[in-house]
């Protein structure tokens, strides 16, 4: 066992820092960490996971139907796109903070898709 590196700070109080563990399985490294004493944080309850992984699977099967639709139907342009803006809202609704998440991982797919189907620069 050994403390982390902020306990070498000065004016570091290392008696309300939690231990700090790492243990090396399968060939692994895995690092535990305990939450500081006082900390803000709380680990989410089964039922927000749950909630959380619901969310996710019906994002993913959102993404998954639209990219479908639109590759393989004879949707004209203005419909695709009016269907791209929906589905951002709707992914929006589901993690309303995430704007910069969906921009990130699902616009450039979705603009690809658009760029390959209807011949756009």
């Amino acid at each position: 066992m050994r403390l982390c590196a902020a306990a070498g700070r000065k004016g570091f109080d290392a008696r309300s820092l939690s231990q700090y563990t790492e243990e090396k399985r399968a060939g692994e490294l895995k690092y535990w960490f305990v939450r500081f004493k006082g900390s803000m944080e709380t680990q989410p309850t089964e039922t927000e996971i749950q909630e959380e992984s619901r969310r996710i699977r019906r994002l993913q099967l959102m993404m998954s139907l639209v990219t479908s639709v639109i590759s393989q139907g004879n949707l004209p342009m203005e419909e695709a796109s009016e269907l791209i803006a929906s589905t951002k809202r709707a992914a929006l609704n589901l993690f309303p903070d995430k704007e910069l998440a969906y921009d990130l991982i699902y616009r450039p797919r979705l603009q690809r898709l658009l760029r390959e189907k209807y011949r756009i620069c």
